[in-house]
């Protein structure tokens, strides 16, 4: 029995894995469907930076051979994607930045952990440059689109991974998140995105000076944690955590926007949104309370961590005058930076700790909007000053960035559409080391929400 190329369009990552482990279909056709799909879609989309047919089809005939031989592995021949910060073997890694990159001679830790479980890499996502950015555009490659509306912004700094899941061309990819880089697109195009612990999921070295964190998106809990067990090395933890009732929590609601130093201002829509999800926790039986982590100026410690991050990766670039001048002022400041304001900006991370984790003694999850804003359209950044751009992409999104300062875990869940039809998210965040807790929470609001059951208009 085999299955057909529709009903396999938008197939799960566990059941692509399920129908590969059980014959009913093979590696090579869904590696073939999906660069068919990414290459039809990449004129609308844009999502993909590079594809790599030649070598997918081969490590898919690989798969299915060693499927034939009775072998098995957690994705072994499932088609997926990296976003370009991570090494590749063959391929450069320029994070979303204009320049002749050389070839990566290695695979990245958690590339390396993909392969190692059998999966097929066709590609690698675009991000804008140094993953700095909500959106994801740039002179390199042009602009990412949404597949809910190809007029906006999937956002970024994993916009083209989540472009390429939700049109349905790739199950699940991998991104990574500094500032809400995995949980800021996935709610602008209703996907499940999960920043893990720090460290959760290895690399070569500290990113961001701490603040970033390798992490996958899909379409549901189940497909989102088994990425992640993978990615991870932890066996089925987190998948077994999305099959487990959470069982009854308290659920802090908290829709104060951290201190920013800009005029930020909740969406009416986007607050709607998250309200419906705590009435939808409680109708499960779990209890709502209003509460506000103490967040005080916790901005003041990220944005040392962040610039100096910019300067580190920035000096990778072949060429630094082609990044765009927004880049360059902020690798300048982070060189301003590097110093004393970086070593106290860590040494205050255990103090901000213990302030901002004491709403734990008082619930176990915290519940916030991950935007607040829906999505902007394509173009709404070009050609502002960086203090411009600040102000517009901390207005939009200023609720995910500080649990990376804390290195706690955050899971956006999509919380339905806007009057326009555009994705919104909440954000699900818990004390350190609580992915469990905020996976099994997640599963159990997946089953009465069915936002799986949702798919934008086909685009390729």
């Amino acid at each position: 029995m085999t299955t057909s190329k529709p009903e396999l369009a938008f197939t799960g990552l566990a059941e692509q894995a399920s129908l590969l482990a059980a014959g009913a279909t093979t590696s090579v056709e869904l590696t073939r469907l999906a660069l068919e799909k990414a290459e039809a879609s990449q004129p609308t989309l844009n999502a993909f930076k590079s594809l790599r047919p030649e070598e997918a089809l081969r490590e898919a005939e690989e798969a299915d051979r060693r499927l034939a031989a009775g072998e098995t592995a957690p994705l072994l021949g499932a088609p997926t994607a990296i976003k370009d910060d991570l090494d590749v073997t063959g391929l450069p890694t320029a994070f979303g930045c204009e320049g002749d990159f050389s070839l990566a001679t290695t695979d990245s830790p958690p590339v390396a952990a993909l392969r190692g479980a059998g999966a097929v890499l066709i590609g690698k996502t675009n991000t804008p440059e140094l993953g700095q950015w909500p959106f994801t555009e740039g002179p390199a490659f042009g602009a990412t689109r949404n597949p809910w509306d190809t007029e906006r912004t999937p956002g970024g700094s994993s916009g083209g991974a989540a472009a390429a899941i939700a049109s349905g061309v790739i199950a699940a990819a991998l991104g990574s998140d500094g500032a809400g880089s995995i949980r800021i697109p996935a709610a602008w195009t209703d996907l499940v995105g999960i920043k893990p612990q720090r460290g959760r999921v290895p690399t070569e070295r500290e990113l961001f000076h701490g603040l970033t964190v390798v992490g996958p998106l899909a379409r549901t809990v189940a497909d989102a944690a088994l990425l992640l067990d993978v990615a991870a090395g932890t066996g089925t933890a987190f998948q077994s955590a999305a099959r487990r009732e959470p069982g009854r929590m308290r659920i802090g609601l908290s829709t104060r926007i951290p201190f920013t130093a800009t005029k930020t201002r909740l969406d009416p829509h986007a607050h709607a949104a998250v309200v419906r999800l705590a009435e939808r926790f409680a109708e499960l039986g779990h209890e709502i309370v209003e509460i506000e982590p103490d967040y005080r100026l916790i901005g003041l410690t990220f944005l040392p961590r962040s610039l100096v991050g910019v300067r580190d990766w920035s000096r990778r670039v072949p060429d630094q005058g082609r990044l765009d001048p927004r880049t360059r002022a902020n690798a300048r400041q982070g060189s301003a930076l590097a110093g004393p304001a970086l070593r106290l900006a860590r040494a205050t991370e255990p103090l901000l700790q213990r302030q901002i984790g004491s709403v734990f003694g008082r619930v176990d999850v915290v519940l916030t909007p991950t935007t607040a804003t829906p999505p902007p359209r394509i173009g709404t950044f070009d050609k502002l000053t960086g203090w411009q751009t600040d102000q517009a992409m901390i207005a939009a999104c200023p609720y995910a960035w500080p649990w990376n300062v804390l290195g706690w875990p955050g899971v956006n869940v999509p919380a339905g559409l806007s009057p326009e039809g555009l994705p919104l998210g909440g954000q699900l965040l818990g004390p350190s080391h609580a992915e469990e807790r905020l996976i099994s929470l997640a599963a159990q609001l997946e089953e009465v929400e069915r936002w799986q059951d949702r798919k934008p208009e086909t685009v390729w």
